[in-house]
């Protein structure tokens, strides 16, 4: 039984005929609800709504594995039937599966899938029962039962300044890619930008004069981010001497690859990955997120502000930051430790009857 069987679709103008006529016809008559067919009405919707593409794909990947597990567990695919139990028991699932299990390309492991991943499958997951409740096809939400296991802490990898030197050095800037490529990774480490919003950098969004950049970060959300003056240099000479000719009129992102066509998330990884490992970096994970991580880093270990920080980095919540703001503080106390002035001053102390008391002068009282 459908809640609100009569109430109209609230799923914006652009879903296609067909799917919006199910969606209706599935809250009037109480049909079948599998998911394989409310997923292509929540990524319609979701688009409608300003939502990434890379949200989106999330949240499909992990209805694909819900169903995937529905079906050789001989549970219905149902919307309707499926509530805590069988969310409680795909969580006891994921933490069984080796890791890349569900992966295209790479081979299984013998870990575990990490805590970090079963918790992303399942808030996103919750996104989407959050829509179907939303638009009335449950009667009840299950996830308000649910408590979603929390994700591990981990310690936020960052670029040593010694690694940096060694990253930048390795880069020949005399060869057109070559040089695209240090621009694209000193503009990572001063503005922290993420891949989708440096590969969606336009020529038009860039203000050299005043070194300021207009991105639109997640959920369509636009902000200016600061740039340094080598930054502003870089991409100056890159954009002048060594960005090739687009290969068709409309790329006008910045960073283009050697045949005119706009990077790619896995391109950019790659970019950071080869030079980190022609220059030996180890102990740490080779990816231009790692610079945006260290830039937060550096930025708050440099006297930066945590509210600059947060539009810099376009984080809509302080507590995205605390990772951040912890490293940044642990650092300053070890520095601090091993440059205390009390504790590298040899202060001469009187012991006057055993006991150590500030110096006198000659009345007898303290100076």
């Amino acid at each position: 039984m459908l809640r609100d069987k009569g109430k109209e679709m609230k799923s914006g103008d652009n879903l296609k005929p067909e799917i919006e006529g199910f969606l209706n016809q599935a809250v009037r008559r109480g049909l079948a609800t599998p998911l394989d067919k409310l997923m292509e009405g929540y990524r319609l919707t979701a688009k409608s709504e300003g939502k990434s593409i890379h949200t989106i794909a999330i949240v499909a990947a992990a209805v694909r594995y819900l169903g995937e597990f529905l079906a050789n567990a001989g549970y219905s695919a149902d919307v309707r039937e499926i509530g805590a139990s069988e969310l409680r028991h795909f969580v006891s699932f994921l933490q069984e599966q080796p890791r890349f299990a569900q992966h295209r390309f790479t081979r299984p492991q013998a870990e575990r899938l990490s805590g970090h991943t079963i918790n992303g499958y399942m808030r996103a997951l919750q996104a989407f029962w959050a829509w179907l409740d939303r638009e009335g096809f449950i009667l009840e939400n299950p996830f308000i039962r649910i408590k979603i296991p929390k994700a591990p802490k981990k310690v936020i990898p960052t670029f040593t300044e010694e690694q940096l030197r060694q990253l930048f050095a390795v880069v020949d800037v005399a060869s057109d890619t070559g040089y695209r490529d240090y621009a694209i990774m000193l503009t990572l480490l001063d503005t922290g930008l993420r891949c989708s919003e440096l590969n969606g950098l336009t020529l038009q969004a860039v203000n050299l004069d005043s070194r300021l950049l207009k991105v639109w970060g997640k959920g369509s959300k636009e902000r200016l981010v600061p740039i340094g003056a080598k930054v502003q240099k870089a991409l100056w000479k890159y954009t002048t001497c060594h960005r090739p000719e687009p290969a068709m009129p409309r790329y006008d992102h910045v960073f283009l690859t050697r045949d005119g066509r706009p990077l790619t998330k896995n391109r950019l990884e790659s970019i950071v990955g080869h030079y980190g490992k022609k220059a030996g970096i180890t102990g740490v994970r080779l990816s231009p997120h790692t610079l945006r991580h260290t830039m937060a880093v550096t930025f708050l270990r440099n006297g930066g502000d945590v509210f600059s920080l947060q539009r810099i980095l376009g984080h809509s919540q302080l507590e995205v930051l605390r990772g951040y703001i912890n490293l940044a503080l642990s650092d300053i106390s070890r520095v601090h430790l091993r440059n205390s002035p009390a504790d590298n001053l040899e202060l001469p102390t009187r012991r006057v009857g055993g006991r150590n008391l500030p110096k006198t002068g000659k009345a007898g009282k303290e100076d």
